[in-house]
């Protein structure tokens, strides 16, 4: 049976493509802009905790990768009107600079069955659109962020999704959300697929479908609360409560986060009922910003997500997750923006997080992390826009191969129109 929520937002999606009769809003206020990344991406591998005999005598060591992207986004305006409608595209291309067979898997590239990584991957998606007052309809390719579904973007090009999404911003402080998904794109990937849970590796797949509410109640305090379904997989409720509080000329920031999951249906990626709570307190205060947090994981199973996306959690870090089964842990963080000290453009941040008394089978797990990012973004000039951003990453774990990682990324935006 086709569901219901899914044919009502497929219904309305379907007038985007109405004949636009008056288009001088569609061409006075589109931008085209091109995005290019440029990504140095070296792992190196310490241990071989995790892995068989036989696995551990034919695992790299490393993996190294160095690859351009490009980006191309297209976002029209919308005809006139009380009805206005309009279309997005984005192009995307990934080509090799440098990789080998016993080098490649960093999640640039695609890999073909040898090994090698591919030389160049391409993909392209246009999203049909309409809005109504402060109502948008969006209908094609797209790139979900809400509490449930963040997509990647941490390699050479993002995750993408096809699917519909209906946001409401028409009542003050209220933003409404709903979306359905039946397909996604790796972020190392032009294949597009059938959306399955992390981990899993049968032939099932499910369409998801998703709505919640984000309300600012004034400045300081922010609530939400979305539910979710991946279809015979998963079904997950999200609530949310974030508040700033002026303290001692600084800004202190509470942000408390809670999921709770259970299988659903056929339950393709096995029994689920999880409950995970976590919360953070972050200090702000001339340029700096130090911040703690808590996370806990009870019940069977770790955290679901749909594969290859971004947690919604402070513990989606560089390499690890933190979200197995019973899993605890402590997080600690450091950052400061140059800015004030007079350098606009530079930010630090250092990170640690450890996690223990979880499960992986039947066996407790231990596993820690430490991360350090530089970046700085030119200011003026002819280069103004052009980012640097380099990354340091150590992982430590006793089910899992330890990991240091070092990235460079160069990204620079192009205003075509």
């Amino acid at each position: 049976m086709t569901n219901p929520f899914a044919r009502a937002l497929a219904c309305g999606a379907c007038f985007c493509y109405l004949p636009m009769v008056t288009a001088a809003g569609f061409i006075d206020d589109s931008k085209l802009k091109l995005q290019l990344r440029n990504v140095y991406f070296n792992e190196n591998f310490r241990d071989e905790q995790g892995l068989s005999a036989r696995a551990a005598a034919t695992a790299k060591s490393e993996r190294v990768e160095w690859a351009q992207g490009f980006l191309l986004d297209y976002q029209s305006g919308f005809t006139q009107g009380t009805v206005g409608f309009g279309v997005d595209a984005l192009g995307l291309l990934g080509v090799k600079l440098d990789s080998g067979r016993g080098r490649s898997g960093t999640g640039l590239l695609p890999v073909h069955d040898d090994g090698r990584a591919a030389d160049e991957f391409a993909s392209a998606g246009a999203t049909a659109k309409m809005r109504i007052g402060d109502t948008l309809l969006r209908h094609g390719t797209l790139l979900p962020k809400n509490p449930l579904l963040v997509y990647n973007d941490a390699r050479l090009l993002p995750q993408t999704y096809q699917g519909s999404e209906l946001v409401s911003k028409d009542i003050a402080g209220l933003t409404l959300t709903a979306g359905h998904l039946d397909r996604f794109k790796l972020r190392d990937s032009s294949d597009s697929v059938g959306l399955f849970v992390d981990g899993y590796s049968g032939p099932a797949s499910g369409d998801f479908n998703y709505a919640g509410a984000d309300y600012a109640v004034g400045k300081p305090l922010r609530l939400s609360y979305f539910h979710g379904e991946l279809q015979n997989f998963y079904r997950q409720d999200f609530a949310g409560i974030q508040h700033d509080l002026p303290l001692a000329g600084g800004v202190l920031t509470s942000d408390l986060r809670y999921f709770k999951s259970r299988d659903v249906g056929a339950a393709h990626g096995g029994s689920i009922d999880n409950d995970m709570l976590s919360g953070q307190l972050v200090y702000n205060h001339s340029g700096h910003a130090l911040g703690a947090g808590y996370q806990v994981l009870s019940g069977d199973a770790g955290l679901p997500y749909i594969s290859g996306a971004t947690v919604y959690s402070f513990s989606n870090v560089g390499i690890g997750k933190f979200v197995e089964e019973d899993e605890k842990t402590w997080m600690a963080s450091y950052a400061y923006n140059f800015a004030s000290a007079g350098i606009p453009g530079l930010t630090f941040m250092s990170r640690y997080l450890s996690g223990d008394n979880g499960r992986s089978g039947s066996a407790g797990l231990k596993e820690w992390e430490r991360d350090v990012e530089l970046a700085y973004v030119v200011q003026s000039g002819t280069f103004k826009g052009l980012g640097i951003k380099a990354r340091n990453y150590v992982y430590r774990s006793d089910f899992a191969r330890g990991r240091d990682s070092n990235r460079l990324y160069l990204t620079y935006d192009i205003a075509i129109w």
